[in-house]
């Protein structure tokens, strides 16, 4: 190559990092822009709204990705596959994102666009940058996060400067009332824990917290010895702004913060120094969980592939199957000890489930976008993941090879997962009854029927209510994670179960009566559901309006009416959640 080749090279390799570094930024941009619309969103009441910005962000990282591979198209034109000239945009790349905030998002941005160029089956370190060498939280800190509110001698005074200082252009309600209400939760809640010292400090981030209808202040208590974790959640009703929750304890906090909830709207400059204040308050949660909820899925998917990577190479954990009944659609494997769940398409399904592999992948797209209300799980997507086929235990080898060929392929020592969704790992619903104490499966029972009934609130009917496609978190809620049924409650037609004409029909395996795909019967639901008497009476006393077609047809006017029906994700002082139900 000549010398002026070299120079030539240099300068395309140049031009083409800055328009990735321009269009990350145009992306970046869009997202906190987005973000922003929340609090205007909250101010207004426009709800509706909120869930259209919802879908409009989760879409964002696709399309900037996809727009500006296309732009490199046209700038490198036949050197686009030239891997040399890829190294080189890499390495200036590298160069100019030094000091910039976050600059691992942009790195994983940079390796999303050449995935797509040179569709990469695993990892190729040439052309992008390798998972395992990332570290989001390098050079992050929690400094300059927060505001300190100083308690000068006073708590309801503390409480009252920080709920004035709330920037919302909205009037309290009921200012006295907010203050007294948090006032009482932290007094009560430090007699509980037997804390008599006094609060010295609280610290909140500075950006408000938002998701769906609510708004969050989110920070932590200190004193001398201890810390709390703090979250006050706004309402803002019809006649004005007033506290709805105060959550003080790790377990409260972490299930707002869930893998089952949609993501927060926060306008973060620096999102790694965010998630490194939020280890303090949930320590046990996992740092690509905390991206993802912040928003930042591409982000928390990068971080979660680091953790399973991170983990093997610790660990000589095998991939062996998922505890519980086999799956009739999905092939769920897992590792022991790592608190994860990966399930791959089968290539063909039995005849009782009447459902095509594209329509299993649109539901899961479905739940990626939809309100998942605390009771759906966040199921990642990944395509062409290399994992060391030696890791494998032989029984998981054998049904993903003989029975999901379309997705998995041994190559090179390795298997390939042309595509595979990783979810949080849950205790089967059906598996946690049989060894719960009497107050605990009366508890999960209760919690069953309370998830079929959020799910419906959010326009959810999950089709296949069996407790295998139920699971339990460790905070003891249950959650719905089978998604091959799943469809939109205002698409079902919930029908009466009719009555027989004679003991003929009442012997019948089959109906005697016409039945449509999308025909619901609710009074058989209680027949699918193993419950001993006693436990089918806790279901029956508590959920028993769940077996009634009515019940659902009024849901079904309210939702087509465009009525929201709220899934709070604490128990409010104030208001019931969906009381009217």
């Amino acid at each position: 190559m000549t010398a002026g080749g070299a120079s030539d090279d240099r300068d395309l390799a140049a031009s083409a990092a800055i328009l990735v570094v321009a269009s990350f930024a145009r992306y970046n941009q869009e997202f906190r822009a987005i973000s922003r619309r929340a609090q205007e969103r909250f101010e207004s009441r426009d709800w509706k709204g909120s869930q259209r910005d919802a879908v409009e962000r989760l879409e964002l990282y696709t399309q900037s990705v996809r727009d500006t591979q296309a732009l490199l198209g046209s700038a490198l034109g036949e050197r686009l596959l030239d891997i040399p000239l890829w190294r080189a945009i890499k390495e200036r790349l590298a160069a100019e994102i030094t000091g910039m905030p976050d600059p691992e998002f942009l790195k994983t941005y940079f390796s999303s666009i050449t995935r797509r160029v040179f569709q990469t089956v695993g990892v190729d370190p040439e052309v992008e940058f390798f998972a395992l060498d990332l570290d989001p939280l390098r050079g992050t800190s929690s400094d300059g996060m927060t505001v300190a509110y100083a308690n000068r001698g006073s708590l309801p005074l503390l409480v009252e400067e920080i709920l004035a200082n709330c920037r919302l252009k909205v009037g309290w309600r009921d200012f006295e009332g907010s203050v007294e209400h948090v006032v009482a939760d932290i007094r009560l809640h430090l007699q509980r824990v037997g804390e008599a010292r006094p609060v010295q400090v609280i610290e909140l981030v500075q950006p408000i917290f938002f998701q769906m209808s609510r708004a969050y202040l989110v920070g932590r208590i200190l004193g001398e010895g201890f810390q709390l974790p703090l979250v006050i959640a706004l309402r803002n009703t019809e006649r004005g702004l007033l506290v709805d929750a105060v959550m003080l304890k790790e377990s409260d906090v972490s299930i707002l913060f869930s893998f089952t909830r949609s993501y927060f709207h926060v306008d973060l400059e620096r999102v790694g120094d965010a998630v490194c204040f939020l280890r303090t308050l949930l320590p046990r949660k996992p740092v690509s969980e905390l991206f993802t909820v912040l928003g930042r899925a591409k982000q928390g998917k990068t971080e979660r592939f680091r953790e399973i990577f991170r983990h093997l190479e610790a660990t000589n954990d095998r991939f062996v199957m998922a505890p519980g009944e086999k799956g009739l659609v999905m092939a769920c494997f897992t590792l022991a000890s790592f608190d994860v769940v990966f399930k791959v398409i089968r290539d063909r399904f039995p005849m009782v489930k009447n459902v095509l592999r594209e329509e299993v992948m649109a539901k899961y797209d479905m739940v990626f976008r939809h309100d998942r209300a605390g009771r759906l799980v966040d199921a990642q997507e990944f395509r062409q993941v290399r994992l060391p086929r030696d890791r494998f235990d032989d029984d998981v080898l054998r049904e993903l090879l003989g029975e999901c060929a379309l997705s998995a392929q041994v190559e090179d020592g390795n298997l390939i997962l042309g595509l595979v969704y990783i979810e949080r790992k849950l205790t089967p619903l059906n598996l946690y009854l049989k060894s719960a104490t009497p107050e605990q499966a009366e508890l999960a029972v209760v919690e069953y029927g309370q998830a079929i009934r959020e799910l419906a609130y959010t326009n959810i009917f999950a089709g296949d209510l069996l407790l295998k496609n139920f699971g339990v978190t460790r905070h003891g809620r249950v959650i719905f994670y089978d998604y091959d049924e799943l469809c939109p409650v205002t698409d079902c037609r919930f029908r009466d179960l009719p009555q027989a004409r004679d003991d003929e029909d009442e012997m019948r395996a089959d109906p005697w009566f016409q039945v449509n795909d999308n025909d619901v019967f609710p009074e058989t639901f209680i027949r699918f559901l193993p419950f001993d008497p006693h436990l089918k009476t806790v279901f029956l006393e508590k959920h028993g309006v769940l077996l009634e077609a009515d019940w659902w047809r009024q849901l079904q006017h309210r939702l087509r009416e465009g009525e929201m029906v709220e899934v709070l994700p604490y128990h409010s002082h104030r208001v019931r959640v969906a009381s009217s139900y």
